[in-house]
């Protein structure tokens, strides 16, 4: 592979799209009266929610393990995730027939443990604030020769997310419209970065935004600074699916180059939003795929009169999570 920092083109994402395509869902792309009602705009929800495995992450983990040579399948996979990756790790391998050893936090969602395992995931528990993922998964590779299969520094992986955005703009051309902005969620920024290269590259004058929680807002501080910035130790956010500590060395540079900024949202904005999305939307989201959502429906864009698209990209919550919040 090149040195060259890795900058999706719309011919790889539309390869990854043919690739994917009869095994993932093509997710629906909807309106709702009392959502545009509230923002005077047109949001356009793109429901990943219904995607495999419950995410967008599916297609990353399928675009990349369906590439794998015969001694990669046999060699097998070691991921790390805080769930989603998990799930579609999980999913994918055992689809493909390969083995796959899956590094959790121990704090992840239950629901997110306990659905790898149940998919045929080896899942190993690790403590988030005193152990490295990346160190335990490269322990594992290099003694095993498992294919390292990071949840969003990969090329094929983004390639593979991208796929969301691609759909989003023909979707939307579909029903006769074109996009002034989209709304993705971003952790490392696999998604994002995906999203917004298949977006850019069919309808450059739409505008890209990453959405954070405000307690790991990295990207959008490191967008502002122009370099990678690290979050602060010790903070915490109900979006267990969007905490990283510093943006990907590989999706950096492709947000930097096709990211309109971030904005981020609290936790109450992301409660809201989970809540709205129960009880308008009819759908179950976690609250890392809330996030995007929480930023229309708390004003964190001004997107009056303008048509927007909006990723709600994740539903894995435990029950006893999502029954608190869609009571409050």
């Amino acid at each position: 592979m090149s040195t060259a920092p890795f900058k999706p083109t719309l011919a790889d994402i539309e390869a990854a799209a043919d690739r994917i395509a009869g095994h993932i869902v093509a997710t629906p792309l909807f309106e709702n009266d009392a959502l545009n009602a509230l923002t005077g705009a047109r949001i356009l929800l793109k429901a990943e929610v219904l995607q495999h495995t419950g995410s967008f992450k599916f297609r990353g983990a399928y675009n990349r393990v369906s590439q794998f040579t015969p001694e990669q399948k046999k060699a097998g996979i070691v991921a790390w995730s805080s769930g989603n990756h998990a799930l579609a790790v999980s999913a994918v391998a055992a689809k493909l027939g390969v083995q796959a050893t899956i590094l959790m936090p121990s704090d992840a969602p239950r629901a997110k443990v306990e659905g790898a395992r149940a998919l045929g995931g080896n899942v190993r528990l690790y403590d988030r604030k005193t152990e490295s993922r990346e160190a335990i998964g490269a322990e594992i590779a290099g003694r095993t020769g498992a294919v390292i299969v990071p949840p969003y520094d990969d090329p094929y992986v983004i390639t593979g997310q991208g796929t969301v955005g691609l759909e989003m703009v023909r979707q939307a051309r579909a029903q006769g419209l074109e996009l002034d902005a989209v709304l993705g969620n971003c952790s490392g920024g696999g998604l994002i970065s995906g999203i917004a290269s298949a977006v850019k590259a069919l309808s450059p004058a739409t505008a890209v935004y990453a959405v954070e929680p405000a307690e790991f807002d990295d990207t959008a501080r490191s967008l502002a600074a122009g370099e990678r910035l690290k979050n602060p130790a010790g903070r915490e956010s109900i979006c267990d699916a969007l905490q990283v500590a510093i943006p990907g060395e590989i999706t950096f540079p492709i947000m930097q180059q096709t990211l309109a900024g971030g904005l981020a949202v609290t936790d109450d904005e992301v409660r809201d939003a989970i809540r709205f999305g129960y009880k308008a939307l009819k759908l179950v989201l976690e609250p890392g795929g809330a996030a995007a959502l929480a930023a229309v429906l708390s004003g964190k864009l001004d997107v009056a009169g303008k048509t927007v698209g909006v990723v709600l990209s994740g539903g894995n919550v435990d029950p006893e999570n999502f029954a608190a919040w869609i009571a409050a």
